[in-house]
């Protein structure tokens, strides 16, 4: 019997999916969702012309602890940074381009939600 997800990851997933047609609606094109590696994961990667895109999608209900971009530390950064790595080692055809780390904070406004996104987030150094 497959496990059914929780209402979180079904949140998490309906988030990432309106990060992803909104990146797409932008002019950005989809490679992968929900990379995998011994060292994290990346929630959408994507080609803006030459350069390829990881994302962080954040998703805040409430901003009672600060916005969503906020919540992604320096430790999770550097998670994101390390299975981009592995991601390019695994896929040399992408090796020639340049990268950058965007975030895509949601959160409810009203009826919907509110997307912010914020291109070269933080840097690989």
């Amino acid at each position: 019997m497959e496990k059914q997800p929780s209402p979180k990851q079904l949140l998490g997933q309906a988030a990432e999916q309106a990060a992803s047609s909104y990146l797409t609606r932008h002019g950005l094109t989809l490679i992968a969702r929900n990379f995998h590696a011994r060292q994290g994961e990346i929630d959408i990667i994507m080609l803006d012309k030459d350069t390829l895109v990881f994302v962080e999608v954040r998703f805040r209900s409430r901003q009672d602890f600060g916005d969503a971009a906020a919540s992604v530390t320096r430790s999770k950064q550097q998670k994101i940074i390390a299975t981009a790595h592995y991601f390019l080692h695994h896929h040399p055809n992408y090796s020639h381009l340049a990268a950058r780390f965007d975030v895509i904070a949601i959160h409810p406004q009203e009826q919907d939600w509110h997307i912010d996104w914020i291109p070269a987030a933080f840097l690989a150094a």
